[in-house]
């Protein structure tokens, strides 16, 4: 085919994980003929879910792209993970894409994951169709799943068809605005009379959506009102001018599992959803003029595109996934990043089916596809034509946000396993690994605990390296809450020079880490000694007496002691000051202290209560709280320890509403009660 900007669809399939996307991405790649028979999530035999990690855990992890061509338009069908450990697939899929369709079940609930991803399209101008799954299902209440997102939506909402009903069952559907109804059958979608039951509520609907229609185009606005109505054609233009703009949302139905209503939702999808070139908001920065541009989707432009993901395939090696935005993207060409000011000449070009890649002569403008072997190009690059400096925004990736500890299950490997785990940040930029220099341990950091252990089974099935996961320790200190004077005394004598230091060290609470201070008078302490008393003291800074950890907040002032004019030395004296500050600390009231975090949570009202309770619960102090419209973001201090493993719990809180960031902010003394468990814990280990 000879296809063109007008002809494509990139439509993102997104929802919650177990809500059925895969199993409707399936249904549609069968419908368009790619595949001959459905695959199922279970088997691990679908065309989207194709990674080995995803067939054992029987989900999403990844983003998968196919295309399929429905009435004379290729659609590329992104199948996005619903899971939230795994957000920054969903900001690299829905980065490529000019539409989505949120899929969720028909349970009478507006389910979990479903307003984020709302809210996320709608923020960036994604027009959206929701599809209510499961509708095969005998307990599916799709009345109560349309009056729930009613609720939360009220107003943008235009339910385009209405579901034939049998035995609880979904048996067809009733295109309000074209006047049609049909039934399923194994044939496809066959055309019947409108049931005299859904004539009224088919009305009332044509009524609503004609006033949505006006609502969105001002000459049909001021038809509507001289008139009273509008045509089928100008009911379809409102809408769809609605749609994009993020005004509406239509809502359809059916059974993925059973392919019913798909055919439909490929029709709306084609009728509905803006085409490649009608795409908005394709802004760049042209960084020989340093100003803004829109670039538009011309075939035959100078060549734009954008690296939206990049995976590492056995067979093809490195793969980069892009969106071409502008011209036509041909085997051989040259383009150039500005982003790493460095030129790549274009091997081979693929389109993607799942694992597939299947080789293409040419890309063009509003189109996706991968393209191979190149060296200096990365997630979010820009590749523009050579002569031109066009550079598009990154794509924006949540922060790590539960950590950790990570090593080597085998002794030897722990080289190779960070080198793996750098590696494959290069396809992942949602998580870190790095050394701990409070605690000396590897920390392994990411979206959840989940994404955590997959990203462990990749490195094994990569790398062949096992590894082990563990809660990280927390980084405590100690201190001195007095003041103390302590003597060390280092002698030894066996034959020949022996070893001589004496100090008479003072340890009192300062606000520095820690204060070195010089009393000595008479030279009972040589001057030349002075410095190996101080760098004793600083050594002995890394070990408390307490439970190990580092010391803070201690001033020592070496006020007395003695020397001998043979034995005497800078060794001894170290030594000497090393025996002063256990007695020293010992005396000196000595406390824990733990991390203090400043964390901020923004939450949708309705949670705010439930966040709030439990922020006190983890011992914090909320120290102020601002609303932006339906968002308020609560600041607290709360304790490192308590946050572990925060975002697990956030989520279930706020339903995957709640976002947080926590950043370091001072060191306080620990409970009584914690500091007894931390110190047990040390003797333990």
């Amino acid at each position: 085919m000879n296809i063109t900007a007008k002809d494509i669809r990139n439509v993102a399939v997104i929802g919650h994980s177990g809500e059925g996307k895969t199993t409707l991405c399936e249904a549609m790649l069968l419908n368009g003929g790619v595949i001959d028979r459905m695959g199922k999530v279970e088997d691990g035999t679908t065309v989207m879910d194709f990674d080995e990690l995803e067939k054992s855990k029987k989900l999403s992890i990844y983003t998968s792209v196919a295309n399929l061509t429905w009435k004379g338009v290729k659609i590329n069908i992104l199948d996005l993970p619903g899971f939230y450990d795994f957000e920054g697939e969903r900001h690299e899929g829905l980065a490529a894409c000019g539409a989505a369709v949120l899929v969720i079940g028909a349970n009478g609930i507006l389910p979990i994951g479903a307003e984020s991803v709302v809210e996320y399209c709608l923020r960036l101008g994604k027009p959206l169709i929701i599809f209510i799954n499961g509708m095969d299902k005998a307990n599916a209440d799709y009345a109560g799943t349309l009056h729930a997102l009613e609720e939360k939506y009220a107003g943008k909402l235009a339910p385009i068809q209405l579901p034939v009903m049998a035995e609880g069952k979904m048996t067809g559907y009733l295109n309000v605005i074209q006047e049609r109804c049909y039934k399923f059958s194994t044939q496809g979608p066959q055309e019947i009379p409108i049931p005299d039951s859904l004539k009224s509520q088919m009305d009332e609907m044509q009524a609503s959506l004609m006033e949505t229609a006006a609502e969105n185009d001002e000459l049909l606005l001021d038809k509507y009102f001289e008139d009273g109505k509008l045509t089928k054609d100008e009911t379809v233009h409102g809408i769809r001018k609605g749609i994009a703009t993020g005004n509406v949302i239509p809502v359809m139905a059916g059974s993925a599992l059973q392919n019913r209503g798909v055919i439909n939702l490929l029709d709306e999808i084609v009728r509905y959803m803006p085409t490649a070139n009608e795409r908005k908001n394709s802004l760049a920065t042209d960084l020989s003029a340093d100003e803004l541009v829109n670039v538009a989707c011309e075939e035959d432009g100078p060549f734009a595109a954008q690296v939206f993901k990049t995976v590492h395939d056995p067979y093809s090696g490195k793969l980069n996934y892009i969106k071409i935005f502008r011209g036509r993207l041909k085997s051989g060409m040259t383009l150039y990043n500005p982003n790493t000011d460095t030129e790549e000449r274009i091997g081979q070009i693929f389109i993607l089916k799942g694992k597939k890649c299947e080789l293409v002569n040419e890309l063009t403008a509003g189109d996706i596809g991968a393209v191979n072997k190149l060296s200096a190009t990365d997630t979010g690059n820009t590749l523009c034509a050579v002569g031109t400096k066009l550079i598009f925004d990154p794509i924006r990736f949540p922060r790590p946000s539960l950590s950790l500890a990570v090593k080597a299950a085998n002794k030897g490997e722990e080289d190779k396993m960070f080198a793996g785990f750098t590696k494959m940040t290069e396809e992942d930029y949602t998580f870190a690994v790095e050394k701990n220099s409070e605690t000396g341990e590897l920390v392994l950091s990411g979206q959840g605990e989940i994404h955590l252990e997959i990203l462990a089974k990749k490195l094994k099935l990569r790398y062949g390296i096992d590894v082990k996961l563990s809660e990280p320790r927390i980084p405590y200190r100690e201190t001195i809450r007095a003041v103390s004077n302590a003597e060390g005394k280092h002698k030894k004598q066996s034959g020949g020079h022996g070893q001589y230091g004496h100090c008479k060290v003072r340890f009192e609470p300062c606000e520095e880490q820690f204060a070195f201070g010089d009393e000595v008078v008479g030279g009972a302490v040589p001057r030349q000694y002075i410095p190996a008393v101080e760098k004793g003291l600083k050594e002995c800074m890394a070990k408390g007496v307490l439970a190990g950890y580092p010391v803070t907040g201690v001033r020592a002032v070496l006020y007395d002691g003695s020397y001998h004019d043979v034995d005497s030395s800078e060794m001894a004296f170290k030594a000497a000051a090393a025996i002063a500050f256990k007695e020293g600390i010992k005396n000196a009231s000595p406390a824990i202290l733990e991390p203090v975090m400043k964390l901020k949570v923004a939450v949708n009202g309705e949670y705010l209560g439930a966040v709030m309770g439990d922020v006190s619960k983890r011992r914090g102090r909320i120290s102020d709280s601002r609303t932006d419209g339906d968002i308020t973001t609560v600041i607290a201090e709360v304790p490192l320890a308590e946050i572990a493993k925060y975002s697990t719990d956030l989520r279930g809180l706020t339903r995957g509403q709640g976002r947080f960031t926590c950043e370091f902010l001072r060191y306080e003394e620990a409970p009584p009660q914690l500091a007894e468990k931390i110190i047990a814990d040390s003797k333990k280990g």
